[in-house]
């Protein structure tokens, strides 16, 4: 799940377009990547993404999936061309009705140069129809699409709509979403949003659901299988989605144990975050053999193995955190993964406290006091962790210590007023570890750039000034840390 490509050279190209006369040059191919270091082919240049449509049959049997996308969007220069970032066999692209030349270019690229080039500002709709069978599609060596007995999933991090549907997969190009898939009578479809309605026709039966909030690509998910689905709505009247495979065995008692408290921990989430900003949430937990769980917007994808050893409600906390901070705020650039997972595992660290099974400095102290100075923990810097290391556990333990010291260092009447101000501020927008160093010092006055630094930045073990009880003696581990422990490859 933790990719790495290189960087693309783009000398060449800028060389050729400095012989082309003007009037031409002012059309030029968007870019093959939106430009974020640690991913320089994700995304793409030239435009922006403002709806998808995709309208689609999968055969469970066969993994045969088949359909049409349509994208609504803008163009943000002169483009002669542009990309989306797709692996399955397309059919047939038309631009604003007009058919146009595609192509494929490196690991993902599909691109699409429309009969007449097209203007900066120009409203577009572009239809992709294609086909394939997405386990059989790789890209860089992987594949994130995952075969169930019953069916398949669409859940992975950073990427997973490749395999499914074409898009500018980048979470700086937010969507909404229309997902209507047909299955073979008695499979069932689960996708983000809520449901809108679902028509049976000559043995297949139509789901179609509705995300009608900016949702990242990667957010979006995908589950095609039998499931047990249940309905409710939260105290704080959060409609709730859950659905659990048919066919979970010995764990299909802990994951409804854990899942079913959804709507309750929305609720008290809410107290810590403000308002939730979705119309539904829930999650689902597929017959997957992978380990991991994801923040999918408002459907949080569960592995069967996070309850193996029985019911967590520490994970289902992680991921309906995300819902807030990564969903809701998503980070601008991937470097920036320490607003999604320092939040996500510092609201662990809250549920612990008000479980009583340890408080949210006792966690931190002890933390603290586990990696010693020379620990290669502390070398992993959250702030700009790195391709190799966005998902290290530093990112998460490090990442919410950096929290409890903002919490030091400013007050709890402060540190409360940024942390729920902050998705407020930047309501399904998109935002930068910088972006919220300087909201938390508009909120609390103060000048907290040297705080940032040593605990995101520094590749060393900051001053123990923080967490003076780690510093004298060494803390007793909480009641809460093996569940916590347990979560460690969640994202």
């Amino acid at each position: 799940m933790h990719r790495r490509i290189l960087t693309p050279g783009v000398l060449a190209a800028a060389s050729l377009l400095l012989a082309i006369p003007a009037s031409a040059a002012s059309y030029s191919p968007g870019a093959p990547g939106i430009g974020d270091p640690y991913y320089p082919y994700y995304g793409n240049g030239g435009y922006d993404v403002s709806h998808y449509d995709l309208r689609l049959q999968y055969q469970p049997a066969t993994d045969e999936l088949a359909g049409t996308a349509t994208i609504l969007a803008r163009t943000t220069q002169d483009l002669s061309s542009f990309d989306l970032d797709f692996l399955l066999d397309v059919s047939e692209v038309r631009v604003n009705g007009t058919q146009a030349a595609f192509t494929t270019s490196g690991q993902h690229e599909l691109v699409i140069t429309p009969k007449s080039p097209l203007a900066k500002g120009t409203p577009i709709t572009v239809v992709v129809r294609y086909s394939g069978v997405p386990s059989t599609k790789s890209a860089y060596g992987f594949n994130t699409w995952h075969r169930t007995p019953d069916g398949a999933v669409a859940a992975d991090e950073p990427e997973a709509a490749w395999w499914w549907y074409p898009s500018n997969d980048h979470p700086l190009d937010k969507a909404t979403y229309d997902v209507s898939v047909a299955v073979p009578d008695g499979t069932q479809v689960i996708s983000n949003g809520l449901l809108q309605s679902t028509s049976s026709k000559l043995g297949w039966t139509r789901y179609n659901w509705r995300q009608n909030k900016p949702q990242a690509t990667y957010l979006t998910t995908l589950a095609v299988g039998k499931f047990d689905i249940t309905t409710s709505t939260s105290e704080g009247g959060v409609p709730v989605v859950n659905a659990y495979s048919k066919d979970l065995g010995d764990n299909d008692g802990a994951a409804r144990a854990s899942v079913e408290r959804t709507g309750e921990l929305v609720d008290w989430l809410s107290g810590y975050f403000g308002p939730y900003p979705f119309a539904s949430a829930g999650g689902y937990v597929p017959n997957t053999t992978t380990g991991y769980a994801l923040e999918t917007q408002t459907r949080v994808y569960y592995s069967p193995k996070q309850f193996a050893n029985g019911a967590n409600t520490s994970v289902v906390v992680h991921e309906l955190a995300h819902q807030w901070y990564g969903d809701d705020v998503s980070l601008k650039g991937w470097k920036d993964i320490w607003i999604n997972e320092g939040f996500a595992r510092y609201a662990q660290w809250l549920w612990s406290e008000h479980e009583g099974e340890g408080t949210t400095q006792e966690l931190a102290d002890y933390v603290y006091a586990s990696h010693p100075a020379d620990d290669a923990f502390w070398t992993v810097k959250p702030g700009d962790p790195g391709p190799d290391d966005q998902f290290d556990i530093a990112v998460y333990d490090r990442g919410a210590l950096a929290v409890q010291a903002l919490r030091n260092a400013v007050g709890d009447d402060a540190f409360f007023a940024i942390l729920k101000g902050w998705p407020k501020e930047h309501a399904y927008g998109n935002a930068s570890v910088g972006d919220f160093e300087e909201y938390a010092e508009k909120v609390s006055g103060k000048s907290l750039g040297a705080l940032f630094d040593a605990w995101l930045f520094e590749p060393a073990k900051p001053a123990a000034a923080a967490f003076k009880a780690a510093a004298t003696v060494t803390p007793v581990q909480p009641k809460s840390w093996k569940k916590i422990e347990a979560t460690n490859y969640v994202h």
